[in-house]
């Protein structure tokens, strides 16, 4: 059953329903995952995604920050969440689809602004939740698996804008791409992406902060898909659909995409 997957960083789904709703018309994803949903579950707005063919949803959520959610033209049935570094936060969601994958999507803590966790509690609770995500790794290996997410991390050199200019700053230091590496190799996850583009700069995320994001382009790739090895092969298409910035009332993230022949 070849699907196609994409994930996003929304910025509150009730804010953009409307540019989510684009997304699903214009590019219409099999399945669709949200991050920093900003709702609780109950007041997610499903109706325009339900006529749009997006029938099925999992999703965990809270009220003004966080929330996750998975929505699918293809039936599946929700296989749990964690709360990885006991935040209390709804940042984790799994469903399987009637093919056998699991789908587990993440948003991962942004770490706040300064890299040091005797300072900062953001950035430990950053590192907690990549070693308990890890540690979960470790003790059951994910087979069949897709994971998807704002995971905050830019881990490569040409992942960021500048590299020498940005290894002091939250999301691209080098402790918080050893946390990350450790959690891809625990789980022999595989960089979708990067294994279809595995040369030059790409990025997901454009702050709003600047004036003209498109031409300063000082961008970073947050957002990411990978495979277990088992399915890994069967990945194609990746792309990241930068347009998306730049629509009425954009996220500060653009949707990532990749299609399964399974």
């Amino acid at each position: 059953m070849p699907f196609t997957l994409a994930t996003w960083n929304i910025n509150s789904v009730r804010l953009r329903e409307d540019i989510v709703a684009r997304l699903m018309r214009e590019e219409a994803p099999d399945v669709l995952c949200l991050q920093e949903c900003k709702s609780p579950v109950d007041k997610i707005p499903r109706e325009q995604f339900t006529a749009l063919g997006y029938t099925h949803m999992v999703a965990r959520g809270q009220k003004g920050y966080n929330g996750v959610a998975i929505f699918s033209k293809i039936p599946m049935v929700e296989v749990g969440a964690e709360d990885f570094a006991d935040l209390g936060h709804a940042r984790h969601v799994a469903a399987r689809l009637e093919n056998g994958v699991t789908i587990h999507n993440h948003y991962v803590p942004a770490g706040g602004d300064v890299p040091d966790r005797d300072v900062n509690e953001k950035f430990g609770q950053k590192l907690d939740y990549l070693t308990d995500m890890r540690d979960a790794f470790n003790a059951a290996k994910p087979e069949k698996a897709i994971l998807v997410g704002d995971l905050n991390i830019a881990p490569r050199e040409d992942d960021v804008w500048s590299h020498k200019q940005l290894l002091k700053v939250v999301s691209h230091t080098p402790i918080e791409v050893e946390h990350f590496n450790a959690v891809m190799d625990a789980g022999d996850w595989s960089d979708v992406t990067r294994n279809d583009i595995p040369e030059g700069q790409l990025y997901s995320w454009w702050s709003y902060r600047a004036r003209d994001w498109d031409a300063a382009d000082k961008g970073r790739r947050l957002d990411h898909i990978w495979a277990t090895p088992d399915i890994k092969n069967a990945a194609h298409g990746s792309r990241v659909m930068r347009a998306a910035r730049g629509w009425e009332k954009p996220s500060d993230h653009a949707p990532v995409f990749a299609s399964f022949d399974l």
